[in-house]
This record gives structure tokens, sequence and C-alpha cells, in this order.
């Protein structure tokens, strides 16, 4: 596994030991920040359920202002900061370890706005509906950005419709065995989050 592009592009990432995490695929990687790339420079980025943190290290290297990693097994929090330093870029990321449901539930600790995010990356184990209990919970959680983004990668037979009040799909990529959702506040009549 490794960086893509930007800043930091070809350095490799440790991965952490075991099946506890699920690592996304460079094309998948790829992919997804060809199709966020307008939005990278000077974002905050929020990668809950982080694993090793490539997608957030990638976010980082390839131009976003500060990204929040969210993590709570010990194991892969040591391999985020390990990655970070690995790829210098360290001064700009925060780790956090904890759940990342209590995350959500406390506002991120809301440091006044500083935990306001324009994407935030959600990818939790497969198989256990977490991933539609974190997106129902960001949808009722001060931490989206009005013109933010909420991707989930989730496996494509995972995916059902969700009563959500403040954000909406907007579209659906599958790669394989893994789709991503992308969501977003409709509120602003400006630019799409996602190219035509």
């Amino acid at each position: 596994m490794r960086v893509i592009a930007g800043k930091a592009k070809g350095k490799t990432l440790k991965l952490v030991p075991g099946q506890g995490t699920r690592p996304i695929a460079d094309r998948v990687k790829e992919a997804l920040f060809n199709i966020l790339s307008w939005r990278l420079p000077g974002c905050r980025f929020l990668d809950l359920f982080a694993g090793t943190g490539s997608v957030g290290i990638e976010a980082l290297s390839r131009g976003a202002r500060e990204a929040v990693f969210v993590e709570k097994a010990p194991q892969a929090v040591r391999i985020v900061r390990e990655n970070l330093h690995r790829t210098g870029l360290a001064d700009r990321a925060r780790v956090v370890h904890d759940d990342a449901f209590r995350f959500v539930a406390q506002g991120g600790g809301r440091r006044a706005d500083d935990d306001i995010f324009d994407i935030i990356y959600v990818a939790p184990p497969q198989y256990q509906d977490l991933w539609s209990q974190a997106l129902l919970a960001l949808d009722a959680s001060p931490l989206l950005a009005p013109d933010g983004v909420v991707v989930v990668q989730i496996f494509p037979k995972e995916y059902r419709p969700q009563p959500l009040q403040r954000v909406v799909l907007t579209d659906q990529r599958r790669y394989g065995s893994t789709m991503l959702c992308f969501y977003q506040c409709p509120a602003d009549p400006g630019p799409s989050a996602l190219p035509s």
C-alpha cells in the first residue's frame, strides 16, 4: 500500500496486522481522489474508522489543510501515527484514539469551529450495519460543513436507502467488491460536490 499522488507520492504505508481492518485498494483510492480532487486543497478531512490512515494520508498528500483520524483499536492507532511520520505529514494531522460513534456524538471535541469538516470518509468493518449507523449519526451531527460531503465505503450488498434528514445520496460508484456512496448537503445552490 502506498501514497498515490501529491507531496508524499510513492511512500509506502504499513498495514495493521490481522483481519481487523480492510485497506482500500489503490485503484479505488485513486478513483476516489480523482472525484474529490477539486475539493481537497485547503479542506478539513475526517477519516472515521481510520484503520491504517491511508485515506486521510492521501488527502493530506494532495493538499488537505488538516486531517483528523479516529480509530479505537490501539494497534491501528500506532500504525496511523507511524504512517504519518513515514510520510512527513504528521504536522497537519490529529490522531484521536476513540470510538467513532462517541467522537461523532460529542461533536469531535468541539474546539470552537475546528471540528467542522469538508470531507468525511467512513469505512467501518463490513456486515455489521456500522456504515448506516455512522451515516445516520453524521446526518444529525454538526461535524459536516454546510457544503460538505460524506463518502461511505461498503460492500455493494450492504447498501440500502437510509432515512436521512440533512444529507442526500448524490452518487454511487462500484469498483469490484467495493462501493463508494457520496452524500452531501443540498442547501448550497453552488457547484456540486461531484463532477458531472
